[in-house]
């Protein structure tokens, strides 16, 4: 991993992230491209846009004026904060700041092209009062890039254990061979799980065989558990009970129509694991 790109908004989950970032910057010696995005629909919306019938235009371009003013201290503010992270972690002369303003989806895609890594906090600035929700960029984000997404949780810790969910689809293929490339993992301690929810065990080792075949290759040991029971607490469970610090996740598999109607695994695990997720599509 040469080059990160980390999205950050001022919040504690972003602070948090510019800590992981920084810790694979320092493994990899890699260059941090951190980015702020200034939500255009803050300009846009249709409460904006009702008020102007009313107010009139000179009143309604002053309200405008007064939201960009605001928005432009918020962004001194986080640059200051994401800047200052990255003094404390020394590594602030790997570190390339953007401020830029449209859709965050739209602007990962534009950066994502040559970057091998994003990084992104779990949950935004409104965190406290949502506490059980996603952030709301959160998978549209992992939906819309090739590139692995490093979901991180609320507080930094050092990434010594590190669990595979894997299912054996082309997205935790994907994960494995990742896994396997980098040295920053490479002394880690590994878990490699599969769950079943009790009709198809003989699938589910012969999924954990063809990934013990595929680390063996690459030199690495690992520990392999066929879990039981639903598969978003299993492997939830497991994270807790082993005492995880990151688990890796194919993300979205199934269709898109199928997730309406029966949930997203990716999604719950993200809900239930309290530590960071990297996923991979």
């Amino acid at each position: 991993m040469k080059k990160l790109l980390i999205c950050t908004d001022g919040s504690d989950y972003s602070e948090e992230a510019c800590r992981y970032a920084a810790w694979l910057a320092k493994s990899n010696a890699a260059e941090i491209h951190a980015l702020y995005v200034t939500d255009i629909r803050q300009f846009q919306g249709s409460v904006i846009a009702d008020l102007s019938g009313s107010l009139g235009i000179q009143p309604y371009d002053g309200m405008v004026a007064q939201l960009q003013e605001i928005e432009e201290q918020k962004a001194k503010f986080v640059k200051e904060l994401t800047l200052k992270v990255f003094e404390e972690e020394q590594v602030a002369d790997r570190v390339t700041y953007h401020h830029e303003t449209g859709m965050l989806v739209d602007v990962i895609d534009d950066f994502s092209d040559d970057v091998d890594l994003v990084v992104l906090g779990k949950r935004g600035e409104n965190a406290n009062f949502a506490t059980e929700h996603l952030g709301s960029m959160l998978e549209r984000v992992i939906r819309s890039t090739d590139k692995p997404c490093l979901v991180t949780s609320r507080s930094f810790k050092p990434i010594n254990r590190i669990a595979i969910a894997y299912d054996g689809g082309a997205s935790s293929q994907k994960a494995l061979s990742f896994l396997a490339a980098k040295e920053v993992f490479s002394s880690a301690e590994l878990h490699v799980v599969t769950a079943d929810e009790g009709h198809h065990e003989d699938e589910s080792a012969a999924r954990l065989a063809e990934a013990e075949a595929t680390l063996k290759a690459a030199g690495l040991k690992a520990t392999y558990q066929l879990l039981n029971g639903e598969v978003e607490s299993a492997i939830a469970d497991y994270v807790e009970n082993a005492g995880i610090d990151l688990l890796v996740a194919g993300a979205y598999g199934h269709g898109r129509i199928r997730e309406l109607l029966i949930g997203s695994t990716t999604t719950e695990l993200l809900r239930r694991c309290h530590v960071p997720v990297l996923c991979f599509r």
